[in-house]
């Protein structure tokens, strides 16, 4: 179960967390030889809030009927939710380092009946907000309490089922249904507004009436600012756009679509951890 209070104490804690959830994923990826690197590095933060701050969820009781449930629609950015519950107690995290390899649990993309903790298989791109919207109409008919919270791309928003889902959850009023988007910019070969123009998305989104927040999806207490924010709200489901930067911590690689799905070779590694972690020093001494 989560306090919401977030004092600058439990902040720098959570900031920390991000950075060592970033290194988990550059060694697991390493060792894979493949996998996705741009959009996992780029929602360290977004997930480290959602799993040691937002969610109530119990790592030793995956199945608790009153968890929240947490889809994730851009299931190829699994490597930032492996190491996450691997840091949050969901499985030794010394399992990431079978990340893709025939017979591990951590494959490609999640798959539910291999992993608990996970809500739903993921794959084609546009699914998830259709099963969490679903997800969230059920528990409204059922009288469940918990929250509903599903992870997309921006570039999935160029999916048609994706906005049939959304007209879906406005007419209903889902405001037990949180969507939170990863609005990065970039896509397997190229910019999201070369390939298909998303904008305005927040007023797409307000059209099939949903409320729309917009946050720097790097500052965790904006990001939990927003989450109570959607949970005042009655009448209608929230969404809300995450503004981040691909390849988060990594200058040599942030902003670059080159880099959305191919794995760091060790040697790149190497530096990519040296710059990760001198964010802790930064962090440091922010909070001294």
């Amino acid at each position: 179960m989560s306090d919401h209070a977030l004092h600058d104490d439990k902040l720098k804690e959570l900031e920390e967390k991000a950075i060592k959830i970033r290194e988990l994923i550059i060694e697991a990826l390493v060792e894979a030889g493949s996998g996705h690197t741009a959009g996992p590095l780029g929602m360290a933060d977004i997930f480290t809030a959602l799993y040691f701050h937002v969610l109530n969820h119990d790592p030793k009781n995956p199945e608790w009927p009153e968890r929240d449930r947490l889809f994730l629609s851009n299931g190829h950015i699994c490597p930032v939710r492996y190491a996450t519950m691997a840091l949050a107690g969901y499985f030794p995290v010394k399992e990431l380092k079978t990340l893709r390899k025939y017979g591990s649990r951590l494959q490609g993309h999640p798959e539910r009946e291999r992993l608990p903790g996970v809500e739903t298989t993921s794959g084609p791109l546009g699914s998830g907000l259709g099963q969490a919207a679903g997800y969230a109409y059920a528990a409204r008919m059922d009288k469940k309490q918990f929250r509903v919270y599903c992870i997309m791309s921006d570039g999935e928003q160029e999916a048609g089922n994706t906005w049939e889902s959304a007209m879906f959850a406005g007419k209903y009023k889902l405001s037990n249904l949180t969507a939170i988007i990863d609005r990065n910019n970039i896509q397997i070969d190229g910019m999201t507004e070369d390939i298909m123009p998303l904008e305005p998305l927040k007023a797409k989104y307000e059209a099939f009436n949903w409320h729309v927040l917009e946050v720097d999806g790097h500052n965790i207490r904006n990001f939990v600012d927003a989450i109570e924010q959607a949970k005042a709200v009655a009448e209608k489901p929230t969404v809300i756009i995450t503004h981040t930067i691909p390849g988060k911590g990594v200058p040599d690689i942030e902003g670059d679509f080159l880099w959305h799905g191919i794995p760091p070779k060790p040697d790149e590694a190497k530096h990519f951890l040296n710059d990760i972690r001198t964010l802790k020093g930064k962090i440091k001494g922010e909070h001294e």
